[in-house]
């Protein structure tokens, strides 16, 4: 709906990028889901989950859709480009 609004979007999941979200910043899906297997794992081996800690996911991911920029007219910032995770071209 922002592509076809002519509107630049900004995500928290990278599947909004993928589908043509300008960018997408945030946790790592595959880590996300690793944690959760963690998690599944300890408590299928009896822990008590009253103890199981609260843990915060620890990568980031930057992805950039170029082809999204380049439909809105925007020029990403090499700097940018840089330092994204990925670059949808």
């Amino acid at each position: 709906m922002a592509l076809n609004a002519k509107l630049p979007s900004v995500n928290g999941f990278r599947s909004h990028a993928d589908a043509g979200g300008l960018l997408s910043y945030g946790s790592s899906q595959t880590e996300r889901w690793q944690l959760g297997a963690q998690y599944v794992a300890k408590i299928l081996r009896n822990a008590n989950v009253a103890d199981l800690p609260i843990e915060q996911q620890s990568k980031l991911e930057l992805i950039v859709n170029l082809k999204t920029a380049k439909a809105l007219g925007i020029t990403v910032p090499p700097s940018v480009l840089a330092r994204a995770d990925e670059v949808i071209e």
